[in-house]
C-alpha cells in the first residue's frame, strides 16, 4: 500500500485499527492555501518554523532539543499494511529530510528575498541609504546565504560612513562567495577606510587575481601603497619632530582613508604640538563625538589644555584617558609632567610674593626644564625669571628672558611690557619704543599709549646732547654742583691748556670747551633747564643754540679779559693762574 505517514507526530489509539483521520480545522503548515493537502498524510517536520515566525528568517529552520526531550523520544507510530492489518510498531527517533513543501516555500522566499533586494536597489539610485539598508536587510533575513546582498548592503554601509559594519557584510559576502570580486574590493575599500592599508592590500591583490584587467581594482591597490608610504614618513619624521611635514602625510593618507581614528589622532598630536590648538581640539572632539571612551582623543583633548597653560582641566582629561586605557604610556607622562609643573610654578610665585627673589629664580628655573615642548607656560616662565631678574637687578638677565618669552610666545604682552622697561632703565630707548609700539597695536588701552610717549619722548632726548652728562653730574644736582662741574671742565677743556698740542687734539678739546660752556648755559638757567628736562625743542623762543660762544661764558665767569692765563709747569702739566 501506499507511503502514509511521514512523521512522528502522528500515533494511533492502542488497541484500535482506524484509517488515517482528516486534518483538523486550522490549515497544518504542509497544506496549500486554499486547504488542498500537498503530500497525503504528512505531517509538519519537528521543530520546523513557518515564514513571519520569531526568528525573523523566511527560510525554515530546525531548533536544537535538549537530549531525551518529547522531541527526541515519542509514543510509538503503528503504520498499517495490506488491508487494514497493522504491520509494524515502530519508534521514531530521526527528523526525517526536507520535504516537497519545505522546497516550495524556499523558492517562495528567494522570489520575496529579491523582491526586497530590487527594492533596496531602487532606494540605493535615489540616494535614500537609510531605506535602501532596511530593505537590504530583509533581503538577507529571507535568504541569508546570498552573498551579493551582503554586499549591497556593505555599498550602502560605506555610503553612510559605517564602515566597520560595512566590512563585516563584505567579509561575509566573500565567505559565501570567494569568486565575488565586487565583495573583495568592497572588503579593500573598508580596510582602507578604516586605515588598515595593509588587508586593503590584500583584499584588492585576491579582487585582480580573479579579475587582472579590473581598474578600480587596480587603482584602489596603489591607493593602498600610497598610504602605506604615508603612514612610513610620517613615523620618521614624528621622531625627527618635524610636526608640519606628518600633518601633510596625514592629510594626504585621510584622503584615503577618512574613518581612520589613528592618523586623525596623530594629525591632531602634531597640531597640538605646533601651537595649533583649536585645529587639534576640533579633531580630538570629532573623534568623541563618535566614540566618548576614546583614550587617544582625551589625551590630545589634556594635551591642547595642558599647552595652553589650562594645567588643571588638562589633567582631569589625562586621568580620565588613564581610566579608559590604564598603559596609555603618552597620557601618563603628561599627567605626570603637568603636576609638576603646576606644583613647581605656584612655589616660585609663593617666594616670590614672599620677597626671596633667589628661591624664586630657582624654583622657576627648575620648571622651565621638566617639559619643553610645553611653549606657553614656559613663556610665562621665562617673563616671571625675568621678573625676578630686575628685582635682582640684572637688567641685562631680565631682558633676555623676556627675549626667550616672546620668541615662545609672539602675542605676549606681558613679555614685551617687561622688556621695553628692562631697555628704558638701561637707556636703550630705541628698543623700548619697539616693544611699547608693539603692546599698542596689540592692546590699544591709554596706559600702554602713554607708555608709548614717554617712550618716545626719552628717545628723542637720548638724541641730543646730554647736558648732564658732558658736565658729569646727575640729572637732580643743584645749582652749586652745576657750577663746580663747569669750573671743572672748561678749566680741563680750555684751548689755551692745549696750545702745544697737535692740531687734532686742539680741535677735539675745543669742541669740548663749547659744549661744556653750552651744558653750563641751559642747567645754569631754570627756564632752559625745565624745557630741555620736558624734551622740547630748545631753538624755540630765541635759544638758539646754533651762536653760542664759549669763551664769552668763560669769562663771565672767570671775571673778565685777561684775568686768567695758561702756564707750563713741565711737560703735560699746566696751571691756571689768575692776573
Amino acid at each position: 500500500m501506499p507511503f502514509l505517514g511521514g512523521s512522528c507526530g502522528h500515533t494511533a489509539k492502542s488497541g484500535r485499527n482506524r484509517p488515517w483521520a482528516p486534518a483538523p480545522a486550522r490549515r497544518p503548515p504542509w497544506t496549500s492555501r486554499d486547504g488542498r493537502p500537498l503530500w497525503p498524510q504528512a505531517e509538519p517536520l519537528v521543530g520546523r518554523r513557518a515564514r513571519g515566525s520569531p526568528s525573523g528568517r523566511g527560510a525554515a529552520e530546525r531548533l536544537d532539543a535538549p537530549t531525551g526531550s518529547a522531541l527526541h523520544r515519542r509514543p510509538p507510530t503503528r503504520l498499517f499494511g495490506p488491508g487494514g492489518k497493522m504491520a509494524a510498531t515502530a519508534e521514531c527517533d530521526v527528523v526525517m529530510a526536507a520535504t516537497e513543501p519545505e522546497l516550495l516555500e524556499d523558492e517562495e522566499a528567494k522570489r520575496e528575498a529579491e523582491s526586497f533586494k530590487e527594492q533596496g536597489n531602487a532606494y540605493y539610485a535615489k540616494k535614500d541609504y537609510n531605506e535602501a539598508y532596511n530593505y537590504y536587510t530583509k533581503a538577507i533575513d529571507m535568504c541569508p546565504k546570498n552573498a551579493s546582498y551582503y554586499g549591497n548592503r556593505a555599498a550602502t554601509l560605506m555610503m553612510l560612513g559605517r564602515f566597520r559594519e560595512a566590512l563585516g557584510d563584505a567579509q561575509q559576502s566573500v565567505r559565501l562567495d570567494d569568486s565575488f570580486v565586487r565583495g573583495h574590493l568592497r572588503e579593500g575599500k573598508c580596510h582602507l577606510s578604516l586605515g588598515n592599508a595593509m588587508a586593503a592590500c590584500r583584499s584588492f591583490q585576491r579582487a585582480l587575481e580573479l579579475d587582472h584587467k579590473n581598474a578600480q581594482a587596480q587603482q584602489e591597490f596603489k591607493n593602498a601603497n600610497a598610504v602605506m608610504e604615508y603612514e612610513k614618513i610620517a613615523e620618521v619624521d614624528f621622531e625627527k619632530r618635524d610636526f608640519r611635514k606628518v600633518v601633510f602625510c596625514m592629510d594626504r593618507a585621510l584622503e584615503f582613508a577618512p574613518a581612520c581614528h589613528r592618523f586623525k589622532i596623530l594629525k591632531a598630536e602634531c597640531l597640538a604640538m605646533l601651537g595649533r590648538y583649536p585645529e587639534a581640539q576640533f579633531v580630538a572632539s570629532d573623534i568623541l563625538r563618535m566614540d566618548s571612551t576614546n583614550a587617544d582623543a582625551l589625551y590630545v583633548r589634556g594635551l591642547c589644555l595642558y599647552y595652553e597653560d589650562c594645567i588643571e582641566k588638562a589633567v582631569q582629561f589625562f586621568v580620565q584617558a588613564l581610566r579608559m586605557a590604564p598603559d596609555h604610556e603618552k597620557a601618563c607622562l603628561a599627567c605626570r609632567n603637568a603636576k609638576a609643573l603646576k606644583a613647581k610654578k605656584e612655589d616660585g610665585n609663593k617666594a616670590f610674593k614672599e620677597g626671596n627673589y633667589k628661591l624664586a629664580y630657582e624654583l622657576y628655573t627648575e620648571a622651565l626644564g621638566i617639559d619643553p615642548n610645553n611653549i606657553k607656560t614656559n613663556a610665562k616662565l621665562y617673563c616671571n625669571r625675568g621678573t625676578v631678574n630686575s628685582k635682582l637687578k640684572k637688567l641685562e638677565d631680565a631682558i633676555e628672558d623676556c627675549t626667550n618669552a616672546v620668541k615662545l610666545d609672539d602675542t605676549y604682552v606681558k613679555a614685551y611690557l617687561r622688556r621695553a622697561q628692562c631697555y628704558m632703565d638701561t637707556e636703550q630707548f630705541e628698543e623700548a619704543v619697539r616693544d611699547y609700539e608693539k603692546v599698542y597695536q596689540t592692546e590699544k588701552t591709554k596706559e600702554h599709549k602713554q607708555l608709548l610717549k614717554n617712550a618716545q619722548l626719552e628717545l628723542k632726548k637720548s638724541k641730543r646732547k646730554d647736558y648732564y652728562k658732558i658736565l658729569g653730574v646727575d640729572k637732580n644736582a643743584s645749582e652749586d654742583e652745576i657750577k663746580k662741574a663747569y669750573r671743572k671742565r672748561a678749566l680741563m677743556h680750555h684751548p689755551d691748556r692745549h696750545s702745544g698740542a697737535s692740531a687734532e687734539v686742539q680741535k677735539e678739546e675745543e669742541k669740548k670747551f663749547k659744549e661744556v660752556g653750552e651744558a653750563f648755559t641751559i642747567l645754569s638757567d631754570p627756564k632752559k633747564k625745565t624745557r630741555y628736562d620736558s624734551g622740547q625743542d630748545l631753538d624755540e623762543e630765541g635759544m638758539n643754540m646754533g651762536d653760542f660762544d664759549a669763551n664769552n661764558i668763560f669769562k663771565a665767569f672767570f671775571g673778565g679779559p685777561g684775568g686768567f692765563s695758561f702756564e707750563a709747569s713741565g711737560p703735560g702739566n699746566f696751571y691756571f693762574q689768575f692776573g
